[in-house]
């Protein structure tokens, strides 16, 4: 709790700074800019939690995010499929890669960073076989309204961030699946005798991590009027910086999606910032890089004691 409380004040102080360094980082302009920014990367985040909870990791969601991309841009330029078709074919395809990437990781009993690292590189391919190496552009005006529609002043894309982190919290902390997540991550092995389906809990979770990417792919896809079969490329690491940055342990058992949402909007409110100072993009790396060391170092000390 003190954790979670921790990460928020630091939050709130890099905000504050920011406001005095620029005083137009608070316009309204400018904060709804960094929630729609921060959507994408916050929706993949809360998908990547569950698998992190249970000590694993899955770096494909980057390519996962292209690869929906490209197949709901596919089929509405393409196939000429209307909306729920060009929604749901994608999230289907992503959805089911994401499990046999959990029965993969179960059934063979290989390291997900290297499951998931062959997935990244599949996805990748995938998605480049079928664009042809080009974007798809050309979306209906009904399709791009997902990621460029706004209810009063609100983006769309928000407003899904709210309701996938909402879900993903409730999921977590009042059911039986979420504590068997925590359990798994805690200790797999006193799960596994106190009754948790710990392969069939695993395989779900990639589903899940797997799905979130799929659902951001398509929303950026809609975004942009366009499925590039690039997109997403390096975004697993915002997506991995977010959980731990929000105080989800790399070990598995601790953490949450509140944490998960503090981070995405922590980072996304540091590229703004740095953005606005004019300061380079690869200055930014550097800062977003060493915040995650620190964070990793946080928590291992932290457990230490």
């Amino acid at each position: 709790m003190v954790e979670r409380y921790a990460i928020l004040l630091g939050f709130l102080v890099i905000c504050a700074i920011l406001a005095i360094l620029c005083p137009s980082f608070l316009s309204v302009a400018n904060i709804l800019n960094v929630l729609r920014q921060v959507s994408i990367t916050g929706i993949m985040a809360v998908g990547a939690t569950f698998v992190i909870l249970t000590g694993g990791i899955d770096l494909s969601v980057g390519s996962v995010l292209a690869l929906a991309g490209i197949l709901a841009a596919g089929m509405q330029v393409v196939h000429q499929a209307g909306v729920f078709i060009s929604v749901l074919v994608p999230l289907v395809v992503t959805g089911a890669l994401g499990i046999v990437v959990g029965l993969v990781i179960t059934k063979c009993r290989v390291a997900p960073f290297i499951v998931t690292l062959g997935v990244m590189s599949v996805a990748r391919g995938a998605t480049l076989v079928y664009s042809n190496g080009y974007p798809i552009s050309g979306l209906t005006r009904e399709f791009r309204f997902i990621g460029g529609g706004l209810i009063g002043q609100i983006p769309i894309p928000v407003i899904i961030y709210a309701l996938v982190a909402i879900a993903g919290s409730i999921v977590l902390s009042q059911t039986r699946f979420g504590r068997h997540v925590y359990a798994i991550g805690g200790n797999q092995e006193a799960a596994r005798l106190s009754g948790v389906l710990v392969e069939k809990t695993k395989v779900i979770v990639y589903g899940i991590s797997s799905l979130t990417a799929g659902l951001a792919g398509v929303i950026l896809a809609s975004r942009l009027n366009s499925g590039e079969p690039v997109a997403g490329i390096g975004q697993e690491l915002d997506v991995i910086a977010s959980v731990v940055i929000g105080g989800t342990s790399l070990m598995g058992g601790e953490g949450g999606v509140f944490g998960t949402v503090v981070g995405s909007l922590l980072i996304g409110v540091l590229n703004n910032g740095l953005n606005l100072l004019n300061v380079s993009s690869f200055y930014q790396q550097i800062v977003k890089g060493l915040i995650i060391v620190a964070a990793v170092i946080f928590d291992q000390l932290r457990r230490r004691r």
